[in-house]
């Protein structure tokens, strides 16, 4: 085997040697025939000549103009390029080709007939007293005249020259006109974009020049109640996909008009309003955020696909599996080669070779897709040479990101094929997401929030950001979305989704009075109220709350983002985790979402009970095939690409899909968030770390069981009171249960003032006196 791979080292470096001197032999032979011609003359004697080329040259000059006329001078071109293509092609296989030369010298010699034929026909200029096709034109143009006329041998004749270039040269006649074709086309849409980006100058400017002469009088405010409807008409003629509707505010010089506050529906558990909540209309610009790169041109050519589509075949065929690539599919960062194997090769052969065959075709990594929908092919996914960058704003400003009607749309990235990808949070319901550093993972969760905050307003969506790491999410802090201050502290954490568990069981009762069965007929059904002129009040009023009662108002969704949920897990404990449970289990029809990010996608972090409940999972690059059969249940996320590079598992399917995430940079977030925050304050009303759990009858739980009193706990109370010993190990013999929950059970006993912490010793006081001794 070794002396079979030397020897095929050994013809490969011969070969490589032979093609680089024939190339330069034919050069120097091209460039030869070419000073012949040029500086031949007839009428030189046969003893002096005054050609560079000396005598020989003086022969094959005349042989040449004698035989094709002007265009001899084809010939030296022709025999150069064809060296450089041997040359180029020297590494494709070990053996020649002999069909495909046939085929290349039967076009070379076609273009000669072809040429010389129309240069006869429609030619009258010789060249040294030689007919312009020579001899060659007159025998085709006498043999077509006599059959097809001029206008039927011009016909024949250039169609033939056309053929013939395709079968010498590989060139194809249908990409220029397909390029041609879309080139013509695309004129209209570039002088409609250059109009309309005048219009919308002239418009601005109008506008404002209307506005600045406008004082501190009644002419004003019906100004400002006139002016933004008409211009947000015209702006949205003139681009339906951009949302440009902040330059309301930009260009009133005077605060919008009162709105009515977004309150919550009780006053137990009150949502906090803004001092200036954004309008309906007041959404971010599509200008804060940086422009799309121009597409470079550096990607891969017809003829480059071609050849790596026989590479990859190749580089197969030397690990004894034989496929047949169909199709190829290039996108922003990879190509997507579809492979059909033969009769009898299992997949999981491809998948075992991604590694060597990674090494063999010179790239960072390869990933192998056993299963594509709708297809009986394999996916190879190979890393383009030049990786293009998926900027927000395109994904933003794209007909799917505009045309998605949920509130909770999240703009993800491109897929493989370069079409952008938009997901509903609201159908997910919760997502779950990993990554390792440097993976793109905090990015892609920039991306998720401004997609949010693009799309909605504090009325319709509001967000509890827990931020272990105090620095991802420290950003949005201020912008009028907020339900809360952003948390880093973790214990508060904890009494925040404590909060979200309480406020989704007192939605539930709402809409359970209500009869509907999820948020959005709740907040519909107010609508239909308020248009009728009715007014539904809250039906858990009770007198000791507020004298009056108080009227149900719009409730908007809540998204919960975690962005390390692994470190609240390690200071809080377990009791996290069965929180997360909760909310993940009934949240959905309360409007309540979940965003869990982490970095260490262990088994301890992201167990069984998560998983169960959030079957929406992104994975970006991992370290091991561990850490992606954690996240994903399958193996992939390891062969990623890092820098945004994700798999995406949509709930209901098991394979997951390629996306490369949109990239937003950090002063894009400054920039929206600063705008965000001129437009509309928060006012929190009600710090959501700071609630006194121990009172109040809606956030009465236990941290152990979320709400739910243990039944057996009076009878261990009862149990410690007459044995007086406050022993795990008494209650779990005497009601015959397992240790976790008696454990429980004497946690809530110490957390009621029953029984005192665990000393040293591991025994606890009781605290309750005797009332036998008494």
């Amino acid at each position: 085997m070794k002396r079979n791979r030397n020897e095929e080292i050994l013809q490969l470096s011969l070969k490589q040697r032979l093609l680089e001197g024939l190339l330069i032999v034919s050069g120097a032979m091209a460039l030869f025939l070419l000073l012949a011609l040029w500086t031949y003359h007839p009428s030189t004697h046969a003893k002096v000549s005054m050609n560079i080329a000396g005598h020989l040259g003086d022969l094959l000059a005349h042989f040449f103009f004698n035989s094709f006329g002007s265009l001899a001078y084809l010939f030296p071109a022709l025999l150069l390029y064809s060296g450089w293509q041997g040359f180029k092609g020297r590494f494709t296989s070990l053996s020649l080709n002999y069909p495909f030369l046939v085929l290349r010298l039967l076009g070379y010699i076609t273009i000669f007939i072809a040429a010389c034929g129309l240069a006869a026909l429609h030619s009258t200029h010789s060249i040294h007293g030689y007919t312009p096709g020579g001899q060659l034109g007159n025998i085709v143009t006498k043999s077509f005249i006599v059959q097809f006329n001029v206008g039927g041998s011009t016909l024949f004749l250039f169609a033939l020259l056309l053929a013939s270039t395709t079968l010498a040269t590989g060139f194809s006649w249908l990409n220029i006109i397909d390029k041609i074709t879309s080139g013509i086309v695309l004129i209209p849409g570039r002088i409609y974009e250059q109009v309309k980006k005048i219009s919308v100058y002239v418009i601005k400017k109008s506008t404002s020049e209307k506005i600045k002469p406008a004082t501190n009088t009644v002419s004003k405010s019906n100004l400002i109640l006139t002016t933004p409807s008409n211009k947000r008409a015209s702006l949205s003629k003139s681009n339906p996909s951009v949302n440009l509707s902040l330059q309301d505010t930009e260009v009133i010089p005077q605060p919008p008009l009162p709105i009515k506050p977004y309150c919550s529906s009780t006053t137990s558990l009150p949502l906090p309003s803004g001092k200036k909540p954004l309008a309906g209309s007041s959404l971010p610009s599509l200008t804060l955020l940086d422009p799309p790169e121009k597409l470079s041109k550096e990607g891969y050519t017809r003829e480059e696909l071609e050849r790596l589509s026989r590479d990859v075949e190749l580089r197969l065929k030397d690990f004894g599996i034989q496929v047949h690539v169909v199709a190829v599919h290039p996108g922003p960062v990879v190509t997507r080669f579809e492979m059909q194997p033969a009769a009898g090769i299992k997949v999981s052969r491809i998948t075992g070779l991604a590694k060597d065959l990674a090494r063999s075709l010179s790239v960072v990594s390869v990933r192998i897709v056993e299963v594509i929908p709708g297809k009986s092919v394999i996916g190879l996914e190979v890393p383009n040479k030049h990786r293009e960058i998926v900027r927000l704003s395109e994904i933003l400003s794209s007909t799917a990101y505009q045309h998605a009607r949920s509130p909770l749309s999240l703009a993800l990235g491109k897929d493989i094929a370069g079409h952008p990808v938009i997901v509903d949070l609201g159908k997910m319901p919760h997502l779950l997401v990993a990554g390792t550093t440097g993976s793109g993972k905090s990015v892609g969760l920039n991306a998720m929030l401004l997609s949010i905050l693009y799309k909605t307003t504090p009325e319709q969506v509001r967000l509890i950001m827990i931020d272990p790491k105090m620095l991802e999410l420290a950003i949005y802090e201020g912008i009028p979305h907020l339900l809360a201050p952003v948390v880093t502290d973790m214990k508060e954490a904890a009494n925040a989704l404590r909060w979200c568990v309480a406020e989704m069981e007192r939605r539930y009762k709402l809409m359970a009075n209500l009869g509907v069965r999820n948020l959005a007929g709740h907040n519909q059904k107010i609508q239909e109220a308020n248009d009728k002129g009715q007014t539904l009040y809250n039906p858990f009023w009770s007198p000791e709350q507020s004298d009056k009662a108080e009227p149900l108002v719009h409730l908007p969704y809540i998204i919960v983002l975690i962005d390390e949920f692994a470190d609240m897990i390690m200071v809080v404990g377990k009791k996290v985790e069965e929180l997360i449970a909760r909310i993940a289990q009934k949240a959905r029809a309360a409007g309540i979402h979940l965003i869990l990010a982490t970095q260490r996608p262990s088994v301890d972090v992201i167990t069984g009970l998560i998983k169960a409940n959030i079957p929406t999972r992104i994975s970006f690059q991992v370290s091991s095939k561990i850490d992606s059969r954690t996240i994903l249940d399958q193996q992939g996320a390891e062969q990623l690409l890092g820098h945004g590079d994700m798999l995406y598992l949509a709930p209901g399917t098991g394979v997951p899909i390629r996306v490369h995430g949109a990239f937003v940079a950090d002063q894009e977030v400054h920039h929206v968030v600063n705008a965000l925050k001129q437009s509309g304050t928060p006012e929190y009303g009600l710090d959501l770390t700071k609630i006194n759990l121990n009172e109040g009858s809606d956030l009465e739980f236990s941290d152990s069981n979320c709400g739910e009193k243990d039944a057996l706990y009076d009878q261990a109370v009862q149990i410690v009171i007459e044995t007086r010993r406050a022993s795990i190990s008494s209650i779990q013999r005497r009601l015959k249960i397992g240790y976790n929950r008696a454990a429980r059970l004497m946690e809530d006993m110490e957390k009621a003032g029953l029984v005192s912490a665990m000393e040293s010793n591991g025994n606890r006081e009781i605290l309750i006196p005797d009332r036998l001794k008494e």
